[in-house]
Parts: structure tokens; sequence; C-alpha cells
């Protein structure tokens, strides 16, 4: 039973009847382009899975082209003309889309780096041992039950 309903659950996305193609053949091929493309309103959906109006607005295009003939490449181009590249979910690696591709390695590269950096000079600035007065200093001012004010170097209260 629950096998039947998970079944079921799949081609029970946000594609309408109404919406669909008569030829199982075509329709199966809209079904996967639709999959590829990402609605504008919802933006990390798929219009596929989106109860969006544009997203119901752009598989009826995306139909009617397949409809018409086109092959996948020309119904995608057809609405990414209209639309931009960034209605793909995976935008083709051109240059107005270095950013969406190389972004998060440059991000992580440069991340990495600042740290390193950060870590570099952390070490290189660790704390300089005392100075042999200090030390006697230090080693007078614990043994001693003198108050705990002595006057170190710093100018500040020990």
């Amino acid at each position: 039973m629950a096998a039947a309903f998970a079944a079921l659950a799949g081609p029970a996305a946000a594609v309408n009847p109404d919406e669909q193609l008569r030829d199982p053949r075509l329709e199966a091929r809209a079904h996967e382009l639709s999959r590829t493309l990402r609605c504008v309103v919802c933006q990390n959906q798929s219009i596929d899975d989106s109860d969006a109006a544009l997203a119901h607005d752009l598989r009826v295009i995306l139909r009617e082209r397949i409809a018409a003939g086109d092959t996948d490449r020309q119904a995608v181009d057809y609405i990414v003309a209209r639309y931009g590249s960034f209605v793909e979910l995976k935008p083709p690696v051109q240059g107005d889309t270095l950013i969406l591709w190389f972004g998060p390695l440059a991000l992580t590269l440069l991340g990495g780096a600042g740290i390193a950096l950060h870590l570099r000079r952390r070490a290189r600035l660790a704390a300089e041992p005392f100075t042999a007065d200090e030390e006697a200093e230090l080693a007078h001012l614990l043994n001693s039950d003198a108050p705990k004010t002595g006057t170190l170097k710093s100018g500040g209260p020990a």
C-alpha cells in the first residue's frame, strides 16, 4: 500500500492535467526538461515542482515548443532567451555565469588563505620570554609576602 502511494507521489508534482501533452513520449520530454528549468519566483525549485503562476506559464510554453517540433535545446533556448541563463538550474559555463561556477571555490580559497595568514601572524606574535630582570622580579613577588602591586615595566598593576 505504501509503495503504491510512493509511486503516485512522483508524478503528482505541480503539473496540472490540462498542461500535459497527449503524446506520452513528448510529455516525458517536457517533464524531463521542466525539471532542468528554475522557477524564477521560487528560485530553488524547478518549474516542474513549483505551484507559482509563472512556473505554470513556463510549463505551458515549454510544452507548446515541444509540440511544435522544437528539439530539447531549442525549447530551453527559447525560454533562456526571455529569462536569461539564470532560469537554467545548471547554467552553462560561460562569461556571465563564471561567478556561479567558480565563486564558491574562490571564496573558499580566500577564506582558507585568510585563516592561514591569521595563524602565521599569530604564531609570529607569540609571547616573548621574560628578560632576566623580569624573571627575578617575578620570582621575588611570588616568593615574598609583599603586596601584589609590584612595579612591572609594563606600567600597569601586576
